[in-house]
């Protein structure tokens, strides 16, 4: 199998909860697609920086990150899985505030003044989480060249309606879950 077949099943196996949950949008559903033990797992977060670097090969960026917590991990994978290939890609944390201490910073790591980013994020449903991070980016004068998530679970007209390109690893359908 390869990292894409690979990813599908750790996701199947390790995050696909099911039973009744409130999602961050407000919505109730009877699973819940927990992304972080498959993002934060050793031998599946490696599938997960290969499986978004393939599908963003197109596009030129050399930052990515996106609103933490959900961002931090798949960016961290995707520079850990550029470097090998010898692709100088940073990684970047946005605050969901600006810090009140310190350099009161919105956005962490590398500046991305200037720079072509991509935004990325774990899931996303209603795309609330991934533009917001795309809004500190552009406020902070990054070039933002789209969006990429694992899953899917809805956010891709919201994403589009603002502008930008978005792409994403799996659709709720590819793990054979109903929305």
């Amino acid at each position: 199998m390869g990292d894409h077949d690979d990813l599908r099943k750790f996701i199947t196996d390790l995050a696909v909860v099911h039973g009744r949950v409130v999602l961050s949008s407000g919505r109730e559903a009877d699973w819940y697609v927990d992304l972080r033990r498959v993002t934060l797992h050793h031998q599946a977060a490696p599938s997960v920086g290969r499986v978004l670097l393939d599908l963003t090969a197109d596009w030129e960026y050399d930052a990515v990150g996106g609103l933490t917590l959900g961002a931090d991990p798949v960016a961290l994978s995707m520079l850990h899985a550029a470097a090998p290939t010898g692709r100088a890609l940073d990684a970047f944390v946005v605050r969901k505030a600006g810090k009140a201490h310190g350099l009161q910073r919105r956005i962490e790591g590398p500046e991305v003044a200037g720079r072509r980013v991509l935004a990325v994020e774990d899931t996303s449903t209603t795309g609330g989480s991934v533009l917001t991070a795309v809004e500190a980016l552009r406020e902070a004068g990054a070039d933002v060249v789209g969006v990429a998530v694992i899953v899917d679970r809805g956010a891709g007209d919201a994403v589009r309606a603002a502008g930008l390109p978005y792409r994403a690893a799996y659709t709720l359908a590819d793990l054979g879950l109903v929305a």
